[in-house]
Parts: structure tokens; sequence; C-alpha cells
């Protein structure tokens, strides 16, 4: 099967944000939802199972300067077996300019058994774009072994690369579940943020050359979270692993995610948190 969906967010000369396109194919339906706080919301809604070896699916965002949007999913995706030898694909594009916000949110991916799939994306970013963008991989359903899925996220800001990151697990990538990669965990994924606001996370101080570096944060028995500035923009990188989705979405949970619109009062991202019991650590 094969399907491409779109998403176009623009402000109107009042500066509220207005979707100039949605249009999807099953199994990538779109539709709007009531806006947060004055912001659209864009659920992606599984139109069949899957995706399936075979299915080539494709998703595009822009967001104009100005325009802020969410775009969600319904539901996890999980990634299925199909027909012998075949590769089932999911690619993600998102571009936005300058003054533009993306929270990019979706629900998690999960490896089934026997699943070949490979999910890919490519952000682009202008010098004054914002972003909070969650990836999270979910290493099999219950009680059964992990399928071969490649996750591969690549971001661009202001025309540089800011970020090239990309994860193999499954029985075809030989030491994904050893230490040097998950250490036995079953659930990982990351959190970006990009804006002014992530350079004020907490970050610890190299004595030798007073440069910021990353740190790890508590993240409790079974799990292991640690947060990067990257070089390159204002941007932080929150990644973290556990050994199960509702653990790792504990890790990887913003208040943005809940409560405060893209952009927040003020314009600029608002904190995301990994949280451990009443604790909240904010990364950006």
């Amino acid at each position: 099967m094969r399907a491409v969906a779109r998403v176009v967010a623009v402000a109107d000369r009042h500066g509220r944000t207005v979707l100039r396109e949605l249009r999807g194919e099953s199994p990538l339906l779109l539709r709007q939802a009531a806006a947060e706080q004055g912001v659209p919301t864009v659920y992606v809604v599984g139109g069949a199972a899957g995706p399936l070896a075979g299915d080539d699916l494709r998703l595009s965002v822009e967001v104009g300067p100005g325009a802020a949007v969410r775009v969600r999913t319904v539901a996890a995706s999980v990634a299925l077996p199909g027909r012998p030898g075949a590769v089932s694909r999911m690619r993600v594009d998102a571009v936005v300019h300058d003054g533009g916000t993306l929270h990019w949110l979706p629900e998690q991916l999960v490896a089934a058994a026997g699943c070949d799939h490979v999910a890919g994306s490519r952000v682009t970013l202008a010098e004054g774009a914002r972003l909070l963008w969650r990836e999270e991989l979910v290493c099999g359903r219950y009680g059964e072994p992990a399928g071969d899925v490649v996750v591969a996220t690549s971001v661009d800001h202001a025309g540089r690369p800011l970020l090239r990151q990309s994860l193999a697990v499954g029985p075809a990538a030989p030491g994904w579940a050893g230490p040097a990669v998950l250490g036995g965990a079953t659930a990982t994924g990351s959190l970006l943020v990009v804006g002014p606001a992530a350079a004020s996370g907490p970050a610890t101080v190299d004595a030798g050359g007073g440069q910021p570096r990353g740190r790890l944060l508590p993240a409790g028995p079974g799990a292991s979270a640690a947060w990067l500035p990257l070089a390159g923009g204002p941007a932080a990188l929150l990644t973290a692993i556990a050994v199960d989705a509702h653990t790792l979405r504990t890790l990887l949970t913003a208040p943005a995610d809940a409560n405060t619109p893209p952009g927040g009062a003020a314009g600029g991202l608002h904190r995301p948190a990994t949280r451990t019991g009443a604790d909240a650590v904010p990364v950006a």
C-alpha cells in the first residue's frame, strides 16, 4: 500500500494559525481536533492495520512564519510482517520557517515480531524556528521478541546539520539489546527541543574547557535518561531507555504536551521535563 499525506499551517493577517492544507490517504488519514489554547492540533488516524511489509507511507508537514501546530497520532503504530522479503517504510518530512513552531508528538512505534520496517524523518528548520520532536520505539508486543526496525532522524537548523541519529533493533541488528545499546531495555526514545529556551537546560560545566556538557538524569529502576546540549543551534536532546512504554513516556513527557501551546505566551518553547515521581527536571 502506498499513501501520501500533507499538513500546511500558516499564520493569517491576525497572527492566528490556520491549516491551509490538510489531506491524506488511507492509512494516513488526517483529522483536525479542537484547538488547544488557540493552537491547531492535527491527529493522524490509522485507516488500516500496519504498517505492513511492503507499505510505503509518506507524511509532510510545513509550518509557515509565525504559525504553530501540533501533530499527534490517535494510537501506537504497530509495524507488522507481510509478504516475505518486503520492507515497510514510513517517511516524515517537516519544514518549519522562521518564527514557526512544530510540536511532533506521536504515539509509540511498536516493532512486532517478524516485521521489517524503516522509519525515516527529515526536519528542516529556519534560524528562528522552534521544535519539540518526540520519537518512541517499543521492541515487540507483550511477550514477543522484537522485529527488525531502523529509526533514522536527520535535522538541519539554519542550513547546518544539527542532528543525525539512527537506531536499529531486531534480529538483523546484532548486539542491539546488549550493554552498548539498550542494555536489556525494551523501550527507547528521544525528545529534541530546538529554540531559545533550549540553551538553559540543566547542563553541567566542564571545568577544563568551560563548555556545557550533558548529564544523566534521575530515571528510576530499569530506566536511564541523559540530557545533551547540541552544537549548531539552541538545541537539547533528551534520550531515554526504559523497561516499558509507560515508563518511557513518563521520562519524555513535556509540560507543553498537555497544557501549553507551541510557542507559549512569550513565543518560546516551554521547558520539557523528565519526571520521576513528584520530581521534574527541566531539559530546555
